[in-house]
């Protein structure tokens, strides 16, 4: 079917541009974190832990939306490159605690640049890239449910 008014047309979708468009992302931020050692998901935890730490994997995967069985392989990587520790909360031995190590805190100073390579990649001014970052904010608040 052809017609320009059929609701399932793909270019007719608001999902399909926010898929294409999380997927582009991510392939536009793999070469300016492959010189700090991260992949895209690993660097969304150290930015969270580089925010505040140390914070449980529960905590962290709340602020990223990422369950336990995501979030755990993640963790053991950035553990095995020196970039994190875990350890079980003394007060609560379920919980796991997570803490950037010395080094992964100083790789924060080398992530300085991040963002604005990230602008010129994609040929966006300071400003147009934290407006698009509220405009896809708002999407996301839209759709998060207490789950």
């Amino acid at each position: 079917m052809d017609d320009e008014n059929d609701p399932l047309r793909l270019d007719r979708q608001v999902c399909f541009p926010l898929y294409a468009a999380s997927n582009r992302l991510t392939r536009a931020y793999r070469p300016i974190l492959d010189r700090l050692g991260l992949t895209y998901a690993q660097y969304l935890v150290m930015l969270v832990l580089w925010e505040e730490a140390p914070q449980s994997v529960g905590s962290i995967g709340a602020r990223l939306h990422l369950d336990s069985g995501t979030l755990t392989p993640l963790l053991k990587r950035l553990e095995a490159a020196g970039l994190v520790t875990r350890r079980r909360d003394p007060e609560d031995e379920r919980r796991l605690i997570v803490t950037p190590t010395e080094t992964g805190a100083a790789l924060r100073a080398e992530a300085q640049d991040v963002p604005m390579s990230l602008c010129e990649a994609l040929g966006l001014t300071e400003v147009e890239m934290h407006e698009l970052a509220g405009a896809v904010g708002t999407v996301t608040r839209l759709l998060q449910h207490d789950t």
